[in-house]
């Protein structure tokens, strides 16, 4: 959600009447460390991170809020999907078709890129195996290219990412294929620990929840491809635990 980060703390912080700084000069790894050692107070995160870190009762942190992406397939909840994506011009079909194909990953702690797939292979009786050979590529936007260039031949990619690139980039939706999708899972969740006041917080959480209702939220929203921010509770994840629980039965070579 890099494409919206600037502009939501700037946002913020004009109707909180605060300073809000959005740090984005530095890598997420360390952005993350911060978070959890408490000297960034928010941070918007994968929901499988954020279900490992709720699990550590040493770590006190709260929901603020979950993206609701534009567009029908949506329905209009706090979802996205795990689009199978391959060149246009490849043999590859359907799914199985990929057995033995060089596969991408984004990085091992992503949902999306990562353990969507593995919970696909264990649904279907496969194991790790199942490539030829899988790469991580550092992110989605890497592993499009990687796909465009012919080095690999599929990746899982966020659908809203996946828009967000062909929104940018027309041309993209004549280059490349989705074979199939993985999903629904629940949106990352914008994260706020224990460093954040409590009143703060609660201000927070409704003005993104209302942001949707008034003309400069709505601007803000529809450029980055989003209908709203909705209200999230920890059990909005369970499915991503089950399908985390699910994908733990395969295992890629040195990942």
């Amino acid at each position: 959600m890099e494409f919206i980060g600037r502009s939501l703390a700037s946002y913020l912080a004009q109707r909180l009447g605060l300073p809000i700084w959005y740090e984005e000069t530095i890598p997420w790894q360390e952005r993350e460390r911060r978070f959890d050692a408490g000297t960034i107070q928010m941070a918007w995160i994968c929901g499988l991170p954020y279900v490992q870190k709720v699990a550590d009762p040493a770590r006190a942190i709260s929901l603020l809020a979950a993206p609701v992406p534009a567009g029908a397939r949506y329905g209009g909840r706090p979802v996205y999907f795990s689009d199978i994506v391959v060149r246009r011009d490849s043999p590859f079909r359907r799914f199985e078709d990929l057995r033995g194909a060089t596969w991408s990953y984004n990085e091992p702690n992503s949902h999306s890129g990562y353990t969507t797939i593995r919970y696909a292979l264990a649904r279907r009786g496969e194991d790790g195996h199942f490539f030829g050979r899988v790469i991580a590529s550092g992110a989605h936007e890497q592993s499009l290219a990687l796909i465009l260039a012919g080095d690999v031949d599929g990746s899982a990619i966020d659908s809203t990412v996946l828009e967000m690139a062909i929104a940018q980039r027309p041309e993209l939706a004549d280059e490349i294929r989705v074979l199939d999708t993985i999903g629904p899972s629940p949106a990352p969740p914008l994260l706020a620990n224990d460093s954040l006041p409590a009143a703060q917080r609660e201000a927070i959480q409704d003005i993104l929840w209302n942001m949707h209702k008034e003309a400069e939220g709505r601007r803000l929203l529809e450029a980055a491809r989003l209908a709203r921010f909705a209200a999230v509770k920890d059990a909005t994840y369970d499915t991503l635990r089950k399908m985390t629980a699910e994908a733990a039965k395969v295992h890629f070579a040195g990942s």
